[in-house]
């Protein structure tokens, strides 16, 4: 299954590369966020995602500024946090933006 979620153009470090929240499954993950590990900006959307309750899916890219064409394929830039959301069919990058976006469309009660 983890090999179904990997796309050409992701670098696999590690197993648990791909992850998903702790609430989430495959069936109900419609927010995947693109991301590195230790990055700030990402862990800030990670932080708001989780905060907010929303099942997400974490594609860690390379950490190869160059090399993210899976990125620039979904945003038109090699920028991460990338997030798309099949949900509402929106996809953007910049954490400030993705922590707006997130709080705006699932931080209501």
């Amino acid at each position: 299954m983890t090999a179904l979620l990997v796309a050409k153009g992701l670098r696999r470090s590690r197993p648990d590369d791909v992850t998903m929240s702790q609430t989430a499954s495959t069936d109900d993950t419609a927010v995947t966020l693109y991301r590195l590990q230790a990055c700030p900006f990402c862990e800030r959307v990670v932080r708001t995602l989780k905060e907010h309750g929303v099942p997400y899916q974490s594609r860690f890219v390379e950490t190869d500024h160059s090399e993210r064409d899976v990125v620039k394929r979904l945003t038109g830039t090699r920028v991460v946090p990338a997030l798309v959301d099949e949900r509402t069919g929106v996809t953007m990058a910049e954490s400030g933006n993705i922590v707006e976006y997130v709080e705006s469309v699932y931080g209501g009660a």
